[in-house]
């Protein structure tokens, strides 16, 4: 017989305690356990062998187990597609998670919509059928293989699931439904888990490509238990500025694919548009050269892209010198300019720096330093830089230059987009003479060579 018992779960990190109480231990946030109701079964003794009954699954050797490639589902976008690995595997379970208006909901409503030949079952928790519509009209979509339920019942939209038999089913999101096997709220821990562990149980016998968009919370992270993570395939992280145009689509776990790779949209007024080639539009095409810019060449995932770093060094008018710094670590570039001042004899403790990349994305690559120093040092002197001149290379904090890792990849990508010099560390592989590109490599040690070089005479 079930026993109904009462437990207390923390709505941020997931640990359970028998009592209330104000501070987790685990997480230490404040206020965030809440009371939920567990069923659990009485104990019993050792079930015998016999009472189990008859065993519909076997165990399989691995030379008896067949697959195909060609039973992906083609997401039809390839940016979605590189991400993934080649598309929805069928009973994978994708969860896609995003800050607020960053077009998680437009992007899977275009894949829904643009999925020919197939039956998708879109469930809206948080949108009516006649938003949905108008979304789809705004997107310019028209298709009818693809059907919508506004549903937050666990239990009734599992019951369309099996009527309908999709090919692709899209839950928006997972933290507005709910099951009736438990009384706490919508979005707390308990649900999140149970809806989660029942699409799981649903979908994997169907074989059915299930993707759930999840919020995140005020950390940026992924609202609910780390156990729902642990449930899907797939996670996903839509990350980008609702004040700029481009949106960046990483893979923080992936069963069946890389995590290295990453996906570029841009938003435009009819939806998410694949970027094919990002440095075209991450580079400004000016005539003019000005002081204060560079290029760098950096590796995102197992992408190479040019992009452009603009640095002002002024005067501090009030005293007390400022350091901003946009897309870029603040931490890093304070280290950088401690760098120059100490190794290279450049004094700019006395001057505010204010650094900019180009499109409003965030990098961490280490091979931006060089390009981050060149364009402090260009805005100081006033001096510009030549355009078709690239950067690539770590500094350290003795003023070396250090390599960067698949350096190869970033002189192709710089090569084939009419760069003429690229700037390296000369600590990298000596085959790099042999990569039969036109442009020159010129290898620094250190950041005085690097000055000489740019800025003599």
């Amino acid at each position: 017989m079930a026993k109904v018992k009462h437990t207390f779960v923390c709505q941020s990190c997931g640990v359970t305690s028998p009592k209330w109480i104000g501070r987790c231990n685990s997480c230490g946030e404040w206020n965030t356990f809440v009371e939920e109701v567990v069923s659990t079964k009485s104990k019993t003794s050792v079930i015998p062998v016999a009472s189990i009954g008859h065993i519909e699954a076997r165990p399989f050797k691995l030379s008896e187990i067949s697959i195909r490639e060609s039973d992906r589902l083609d997401t039809c976008n390839g940016e979605l597609n590189r991400v993934l690995g080649g598309g929805f595997v069928p009973g994978g379970i994708t969860l896609l998670g995003g800050e607020p208006g960053i077009g998680k909901s437009t992007l899977v409503l275009q894949v829904a919509l643009s999925l020919k030949n197939k039956k998708v079952l879109y469930v809206s928790g948080e949108e009516s059928l006649q938003q949905l519509k108008l979304r789809a009209m705004r997107l310019g979509y028209e298709d009818d293989n693809c059907i919508f339920l506004s549903e937050t019942s666990m239990e009734k939209i599992l019951l369309h699931v099996d009527r309908e038999k999709p090919d692709f089913l899209i839950i928006d999101s997972i933290q507005t439904v709910v099951t009736e096997m438990l009384e706490t709220a919508a979005g707390s821990v308990g649900q999140i888990r149970e809806c989660a562990n029942l699409i799981l149980k649903t979908v994997k016998p169907m074989q059915v490509p299930t993707l759930l968009i999840g919020h995140i919370n005020k950390e940026g992270s992924l609202a609910g238990p780390k156990v729902l993570e642990h449930i899907v395939d797939t996670v996903l992280q839509f990350e980008g500025d609702r004040n700029h145009l481009f949106r960046i689509l990483r893979s923080s776990k992936n069963r069946f694919g890389s995590t290295s790779e990453l996906g570029i949209f841009e938003m435009e007024q009819t939806g998410l548009r694949e970027v094919i080639n990002p440095s075209e539009l991450l580079l400004s095409n000016h005539d003019i050269q000005l002081s204060g810019t560079s290029i760098s060449c950096i590796q995102d995932g197992m992408r190479s892209f040019m992009i452009e770093v603009q640095a002002l060094v002024s005067s501090a008018a009030y005293g007390t010198p400022q350091r901003s710094s946009t897309g870029f670590d603040i931490r890093r570039l304070n280290m950088l300019l401690a760098v120059l001042e100490k190794r290279a004899g450049f004094r700019l403790m006395a001057k505010d720096v204010f650094l900019n990349i180009a499109g409003g994305i965030k990098i961490q690559d280490p091979a931006m330093d060089l390009s981050v120093i060149t364009s402090v040092l260009s805005s100081s002197f006033d001096l510009a830089i030549d355009t078709r001149c690239c950067f690539a290379g770590e500094v350290g904090l003795t003023g070396e230059i250090r390599p960067v890792q698949r350096i190869e990849q970033r002189i192709i990508e710089a090569d084939k987009l009419g760069f003429k010099r690229i700037y390296a560390s000369v600590s990298n592989p000596s085959k790099l003479q042999n990569l039969g590109v036109s442009l020159e490599i010129f290898n620094v040690r250190r950041i005085d060579e690097l000055v000489k070089s740019l800025f003599a005479g």
